[in-house]
């Protein structure tokens, strides 16, 4: 089954045509498809996932999605959890406590994929990965106001709150990598 194929099955599952249901249907798709970089589950535990399903998908069973991925890098948690510390800092306003856990779980192990964010997440565009950021962890999205790319926006994130500045020039428009971090993709 394609891509869009997965997601009009998804989305016909869907008890409301939000705008989370629409991105995580993205993603899932992406899953199915064989076409992202995402961990087992999405990054999430099994009842997380399964919670997650029911909530935006009802009627889906996990059975599809069971196999498609590998665990998260032990090696790695450390990383892993720190992001989601970052996340659960810039919460949006009204985020229910399961759909901030599950849009952490799933934005940090999107992170430990080797692409740009976006496309390891299986999303369609990194307006996709925007829209999902905006929609759970609002704060954060807005300190991106100068459009870095995501995944270097949060790794600088940890950085400055860990007092560690990697930057080469004072600012960010005289530095020599300026077009690794806000170039386009």
């Amino acid at each position: 089954m394609t891509r869009e194929a997965s997601w009009s099955w998804l989305m016909g599952h869907a008890e409301t045509e939000s705008r989370c249901a629409d991105l995580y249907a993205r993603m899932l798709a992406s899953l199915l498809a064989h076409e992202s970089a995402m961990p087992l589950r999405l990054g999430m535990s099994e009842e997380a996932f399964a919670a997650m399903l029911a909530r935006h998908f009802p009627g889906v069973d996990v059975a599809p999605f069971a196999t498609l991925g590998e665990d998260l890098d032990a090696m790695r948690s450390d990383e892993y959890d720190e992001l989601i510390t970052l996340y659960g800092a810039h919460l949006s306003d009204g985020m229910a406590a399961d759909e901030a856990a599950w849009a952490g779980a799933v934005l940090a192990a999107g992170c430990m994929g080797g692409d740009h964010l976006w496309q390891d997440m299986g999303f369609w565009s990194r307006a996709d990965l925007s829209a999902f950021i905006g929609e759970h962890f609002q704060p954060l999205a807005d300190k991106n106001n100068m459009d870095m790319k995501w995944k270097r926006f949060f790794y600088k994130q940890l950085c400055a709150q860990d007092g560690v500045y990697t930057c080469r020039a004072p600012s960010c428009q005289v530095c020599a990598d300026y077009q690794n971090c806000f170039g386009p993709e």
